[in-house]
């Protein structure tokens, strides 16, 4: 049998005040929050991809540091799926016995910390190295998406706090490692003719 820790102290009535309020919403939120808490990280690729675009026409340092937005985001996730599973917090919908609008993960399926949030969290942070305005953006989807994953019932809001925590600390010190390196990196990619379009505009 695998321990696993009951969440639900910490902020169980705040989860079951928003799943209350979610099960009484009109169907059009509902359906249109379950569809952000799905597919909301499109989002952030797009702006990834965007970043790296008109990063293209600025510099091939600035490029360089928007190639590696999609890098840092993928290691925050790893970060935040190393503490998953050192926590093991059981679902709330598990713990809570409550309807949620999205279906009740598997047992062992943890909870804490929130990986959609702190991919959507990583992202945020990442981008604003590469613009402020683009960063913004991403911080607007970031706090969205933490706030679709109680609203489904997904998570605790003490999940998806740490999720942003997590991947905002882990973009921000990958981000600075990479800024560092980035003139590096800029000018030997550009020695390299398969690569050069990466970073500037023909």
């Amino acid at each position: 049998m695998i321990l696993a820790y009951d969440g639900s102290s910490v902020d169980g009535s705040a989860y079951l005040d928003v799943t209350d309020f979610a099960q009484r919403s009109p169907g059009w939120l509902d359906g249109a929050v379950t569809a952000w808490s799905a597919y909301g990280l499109g989002v952030c690729a797009v702006l990834m991809l965007l970043g790296w675009w008109r990063a293209r026409r600025t510099s091939s340092t600035l490029a360089v540091t928007a190639l590696a937005v999609p890098a840092v985001v993928v290691l925050a996730f790893g970060v935040d799926m190393v503490v998953k599973s050192l926590v093991r917090e059981d679902r709330p919908c598990q713990s809570l016995h409550v309807r949620t609008l999205e279906a009740c993960p598997a047992v062992g399926d943890w909870s804490f910390p929130s990986n959609h949030a702190a991919i959507a969290a990583a992202a945020a942070v990442a981008l604003l190295f590469v613009s402020r305005r683009l960063g913004a953006v991403a911080a607007v989807v970031a706090l969205a998406m933490a706030a679709s994953r109680v609203w489904v019932g997904a998570h605790y809001p003490h999940d998806v706090l740490a999720g942003v925590v997590v991947g905002s600390l882990v973009a921000f010190g990958a981000m600075l490692l990479v800024r560092r390196l980035s003139p590096a990196l800029a000018r030997r990619m550009s020695r390299t003719g398969r690569l050069r379009p990466l970073l500037a505009r023909s």
